[in-house]
């Protein structure tokens, strides 16, 4: 083991919330710390996010002590020892100190202990393995420190093992690794992960799900995905091919456009070519029905936007509105090449910003008064109208609405007479 200080600012852990639910739970001769991501981010000097607390005090004690010091406290998974604190607004899951005495799965039976080491030996990854005290020592069973240092993400133990005790771990690898990560991923983990790829099948949709889209927004991305592929890990995930290609152009175009990463966007760009991949995928990683739309919206014939004139993109821009327009946009642009010096395909992207679609200025008493019944021909009327309006490139002029309209409500008339 070793310890070092902990970063000399560190306000997250020495005032607020954190410090409260810490002092709270080291009283009485029990110890707690704060462990896992908010050490790793704050020795990389990120934001520490969740903060999660390992205690030696047991669940029912921590419940206790929370009630009389007036902070809510939910058993949110008190079989396993967790309990969530929340304290002005801020959730803590605060879990006792236990060591795997049997695992299954995603599963394990555990015993409750007061031995940081074992606590810390049953975690991932070193870099997650990491605790800090109240008084800001750094304590390290595992190696983490160095693998911190070294941006590397290494399996704690035997990655086979840590591997078959719960698939997921296979992809939280490559997710951390592209979040944190430099370089290629451990060689070790790496020939595990995918000597383990099978058992992925064992796992639910909602947890891919899960995992793929926080990897997807990952700073490393486009090379962790790339990695899994190689290994045959994205192919069992998706049920198809997969286009790493499109996904590195994806994420150049948004980087050069200054857009916040988009997971359903990359997402479309590394599986999805025609709608049919998008229901395929969507199946496959149980999407949302927003994502599945999304997703589907994006990959109907997106090829034809390579030829689209100005007019063609105002009137899909008018028909799509402008989120699903930019999103189809991006992935042909993607597909294309994602050549970030593009003028056309930069021009299609950013028709939104400097032209808003006008309504369909024609409405249903313009063809009731040339003689168009309520009822079915009137719908009828005036999809053609909307038509030609947009055929016709979104004229506003009186002149130009009435010839329209005399066109329309006569088809109809010549269409109700045969």
């Amino acid at each position: 083991m070793s310890a070092v200080p902990m970063l000399a600012d560190a306000p997250w852990l020495t005032s607020g919330g954190t410090a409260r639910v810490l002092k709270l739970l080291n009283a009485e001769g029990e110890e707690a710390r704060v462990v896992g991501g908010a050490v790793r981010n704050a020795l990389l000097g990120l934001v520490p996010g969740d903060i999660d607390i390992a205690t030696t005090a047991l669940p029912h004690e921590v419940m206790r002590r929370a009630k009389s010091a007036g902070i809510k406290a939910v058993p949110t998974g008190i079989d396993h020892g967790t309990v969530t604190l929340v304290n002005d607004s801020q959730p803590y899951e605060v879990t006792t100190l236990r060591e795997d005495t049997e695992t299954f799965g995603r599963k394990a039976r555990v015993a409750f202990g007061r031995d940081w080491v074992k606590d810390a030996e049953r975690r991932d990854f070193t870099m997650n393995g990491l605790s800090v005290d109240a008084d800001g020592v750094v304590h390290d069973y595992v190696g983490g420190i160095a693998d911190v240092a070294a941006r590397r993400v290494r399996f704690i133990g035997d990655p086979d093992q840590r591997i078959a005790e719960d698939f997921l771990r296979i992809l939280r690898f490559f997710r951390i690794h592209a979040a944190f990560g430099a370089g290629d991923p451990d060689r070790d983990g790496y020939l595990a992960c995918i000597r383990g790829r099978a058992g992925l099948a064992s796992l639910s949709a909602e947890r891919l799900r899960m995992e793929m889209l926080k990897l997807l927004v990952a700073q490393g991305a486009s090379a962790a995905a790339l990695a899994m592929a190689d290994g045959g890990l994205l192919q069992a995930l998706t049920g198809g091919v997969v286009y790493t290609v499109p996904l590195s152009a994806m994420i150049a175009i948004e980087r050069e456009l200054g857009l916040t990463a988009s997971s359903t966007r990359r997402l479309a760009a590394l599986t999805v070519a025609v709608t049919e991949d998008a229901k395929r995928v969507a199946t496959r990683l149980r999407l949302s029905n927003a994502e599945t739309k999304a997703l589907d919206s994006m990959g109907h014939r997106w090829w034809r936007l390579a030829t689209k004139g100005d007019a063609d993109a105002r009137r899909l821009l008018y028909r799509l509105g402008a989120d699903r327009y930019h999103d189809r946009v991006l992935l042909g642009w993607a597909r294309a090449g994602g050549d970030v010096g593009s003028s056309r395909w930069r021009a299609l992207a950013e028709l939104p910003q400097h032209w808003i679609a006008p309504k369909f200025p024609l409405r249903a008493a313009a063809f009731i008064a040339r003689g168009v019944a309520e009822g079915p021909s009137l719908g009828h009327v005036l999809t053609l109208a909307e038509d030609a309006w947009l055929a016709a490139d979104f004229p506003l002029e009186e002149a130009a609405l009435a010839s329209i309209a005399d066109q329309a409500a006569a088809r109809i008339s010549r269409d109700e007479r045969t």
